[in-house]
């Protein structure tokens, strides 16, 4: 069974760093694509960076030059560098596997963690 458990999130002042990690608890050698959402109090849930299957990275425009996703395949788990942080990065950091994958059984399918509270204070 996938399970995507987010961590890393906590509170800091604007212009530190954090990074977030999410790792998925369905032990496969399947590659997926790894997103990070997020989403801030009273607005919608927003892309934020995304790793594909075949390692292609792309990033909001928001957050290009400042975050950094990476993945650690052999520990099933993905990182979201965070620097330069701003308040308005403020959120609930959310992890998503797929649609994209290299094995047919998981292709399709969309999982998504519970999220990790980011706050970051003037």
């Amino acid at each position: 069974e996938v399970q995507l458990v987010e961590s890393g999130g906590g509170s800091v002042q604007a212009g530190g760093s954090l990074r977030l990690s999410c790792v998925n608890s369905a032990l496969t050698d399947c590659t997926y694509d790894m997103n990070w959402y997020r989403q801030a109090p009273g607005k919608e849930r927003e892309f934020v960076s995304e790793i594909d299957v075949d390692g292609v990275i792309s990033y909001a425009d928001s957050v290009k030059g400042r975050f950094t996703i990476s993945r650690n395949s052999a520990k099933n788990t993905v990182y979201l560098q965070m620097n330069s942080l701003r308040s308005e990065d403020t959120g609930t950091y959310y992890c998503k596997e797929g649609p994209g994958s290299d094995c047919p059984f998981y292709y399709g399918m969309e999982y998504w963690g519970k999220g990790t509270a980011v706050t970051i204070s003037e």
